[in-house]
């Protein structure tokens, strides 16, 4: 069974995940974990799982941080995941891998990328060797032109990693790209993006929060 009495998920990775999380919070009644889970899919993760299972005190701890690489989250790693110890870590990370290389001429190697990925993933199980893992892949919807075709190589490489580490730990994976531009093409892509072509509307968040559940429930 995944959860159990003080089952411990973590969130992990960048802006998509963070949703505007605050630590600065004045009454702690509204946050059970002790923190602010922000307004994205991570809160409604943490409704779901409550409406699911209310005799488990399920724990939850949201620690993504809006602009955030692999390399960030390596820096922080000791106290933002391996403190933590958590049972389950749920990590979306990669676009701002990606992004840099196009608005500030800081670009992540794929190797590179790569290199850090497999340490967070790595750490992580070392300290819980049954930690169960779920990877988000990076996502970006745009129209057709000559910036996103060569955004979206790049983001297809840093995909491509994630989709091997997923295999190689033998963790879930939620091909949110592929979903979202499936949706897309049904419906504005503006109902699941913003118009930066990233950052998830509340539609979006919706759809990463029921993918989440299904592999949650599936696997209880």
């Amino acid at each position: 069974m995944l959860f159990k009495q003080n089952t411990k998920i973590l969130f992990q990775g960048d802006s998509i995940s963070d949703a505007y999380r605050s630590s600065n919070f004045q009454d702690l009644r509204f946050f059970p974990c002790g923190e602010d889970l922000g307004i994205g899919f991570p809160k409604m993760v943490e409704a779901a799982v409550a409406a699911k299972y209310p005799n488990l005190d399920v724990k939850f701890y949201n620690r993504a941080i809006s602009g955030n690489r692999t390399c960030d989250l390596v820096e922080r790693w000791q106290k933002d995941c391996l403190d933590i110890c958590p049972d389950i870590l749920i990590m979306l990370i990669g676009i701002n891998d990606v992004w840099r290389k196009f608005d500030a001429n800081d670009p992540t190697s794929t190797d590179q990328f790569e290199k850090n990925y497999r340490y967070l993933l790595e750490s992580a199980r070392s300290v819980n060797p049954d930690l169960k893992i779920i990877l988000l892949e990076p996502s970006y919807l745009n129209a057709p032109g000559e910036f996103t075709d060569r955004f979206r190589a790049e983001l297809l490489d840093k995909i491509a990693v994630v989709r091997r580490l997923a295999k190689e730990f033998n963790a879930w994976y939620i091909p949110m790209d592929g979903i979202l531009a499936g949706l897309s093409t049904r419906t504005e892509m503006t109902k699941w993006v913003f118009d930066d072509g990233v950052h998830y509307t509340n539609c979006g968040h919706g759809v990463a929060a029921r993918e989440l559940m299904r592999i949650l429930e599936e696997n209880d």
